[in-house]
């Protein structure tokens, strides 16, 4: 007998805020935009930065690992980011979480290193932050010096917004705005904050 229970689709943490989003981004007039990036491949890579495992990784992804601290590469659809000495989140399209993971630890294993791997896609959701305002909304509530000079593109930091604990990443561009990785148990606290704040920045 065919199995006719109804599947469960995927819903993102913040299904519920797209419209609020969309309407901070309409009523701006374009000075801020606002929107969640859902199901984003997140992977967690932890390896020696100094050992050919390192070279191997960046080329099986198409992207060279950062070693500069707290800066970010980006090449095709797959981005890098520091998040320590040994330690990157590695972000695709959504749904490449299993490839990912699977390149880095086939180039891994051929360098005849050590490495961990850990899909944590559904640890967090991804925000974008972006218009003329962005810098000005996200300083409202995060400590960094967010002028160009001091977090322009490639530029990322885990820090805190809003008390709550993000990485917060410069896209390649100055007006493609910023990705706010935030853990999804705090992704609405977050956009209450983000909507509430906005109101002084529209």
């Amino acid at each position: 007998m065919a199995d006719t229970a109804p599947t469960a689709s995927r819903r993102s943490p913040l299904a519920d805020a797209a419209p609020r989003l969309a309407a901070v981004t309409r009523s701006s007039g374009g000075a801020l935009r606002l929107a969640e990036l859902p199901f984003l491949a997140q992977v967690n890579v932890r390896l020696d930065a100094k050992s050919p495992a390192a070279d191997a990784v960046g080329l099986a992804l198409g992207v060279q690992l950062p070693l500069e601290p707290d800066t970010v590469v980006h090449a095709g659809e797959v981005t890098a980011v520091w998040l320590g000495p040994d330690e990157w989140l590695v972000a695709g399209r959504p749904g490449t979480e299993g490839e990912l993971e699977g390149r880095i630890r086939t180039a891994a294993a051929d360098a005849e290193a050590a490495v961990t791997v850990t899909d944590v896609s559904a640890q967090r959701t991804t925000l974008l932050v972006g218009g003329p305002r962005a810098r000005d909304l996200l300083a409202h509530g995060c400590a960094l010096d967010l002028h160009p000079r001091a977090f322009g593109p490639g530029r990322c930091a885990q820090t805190t917004l809003a008390r709550t604990q993000v990485v917060l990443v410069a896209r390649d561009e100055t007006r493609a705005g910023f990705w706010v990785l935030v853990r999804s148990s705090f992704a609405g606290y977050l956009v209450d904050w983000l909507l509430d704040a906005a109101v002084e920045h529209v």
